[in-house]
């Protein structure tokens, strides 16, 4: 069995399955609802470090939404489409003993966010979850999401874990950052790595 079957059956034991989506006009009907429960399981996830980083971690409940949203948005019916959706954000989810999150760099000025993202070139690879026992694990990320001249303002990264992160850092040279995470925000990432391991 490849990985790509694997995932679309739901192989992890926090990825979204098949027969967890409904059809876009169904979900709409109930999508007042469900976005506002999206929101809140959201909120304790998004995690901020320094001026300008923003991690949003990402697990079963707010994948499905996401990937609820894009069906509802383009209309997706056909079932590759659903299937190739499945595979792309359970994808950024990982694996056993992963955390997956989407990182925001945010810069308001259009000028100063390109001499930014060119100057930060080399950023991904300095970004950690820390342990209660100050263990860095630093983030994986996809070299192809990395330009040559200058960095993504967004970028999907995974971080592999054996115990829950009490911290979020970076120790990019000039940007030496470290946010310790609040009892909500521990406890929602304590829960997510758990569901990895089913």
């Amino acid at each position: 069995m490849t990985e790509v079957s694997t995932i679309r059956e739901g192989g992890h034991p926090h990825h979204v399955r098949r027969e967890e989506i409904v059809d876009y006009q169904t979900y709409e009907d109930n999508r007042g609802e469900i976005r506002s429960g999206a929101m809140a399981i959201k909120a304790p996830r998004r995690i901020h470090v320094g001026e300008h980083l923003t991690f949003l971690f990402e697990n079963h409940d707010t994948m499905r939404y996401q990937i609820q949203e894009i069906m509802r948005a383009e209309k997706i019916v056909r079932e590759d489409a659903i299937a190739e959706e499945l595979d792309t954000y359970n994808g950024l989810l990982g694996g056993t003993g992963q955390l997956g999150c989407t990182l925001l760099i945010e810069i308001d000025n259009e000028d100063e966010r390109r001499r930014m993202l060119t100057a930060w070139l080399g950023l991904q690879e300095h970004l950690y979850a820390l342990d209660h026992d100050g263990n860095r694990s630093y983030a994986g990320f996809d070299p192809s999401q990395v330009g040559t001249d200058r960095l993504s303002a967004v970028q999907y990264l995974t971080f592999d874990l054996s115990t829950p992160p009490v911290a979020l850092g970076c120790d990019f040279p000039g940007m030496v950052l470290e946010t310790n995470l609040d009892e909500a925000q521990r406890v929602a990432l304590a829960d997510d790595l758990a569901a990895t391991r089913g």
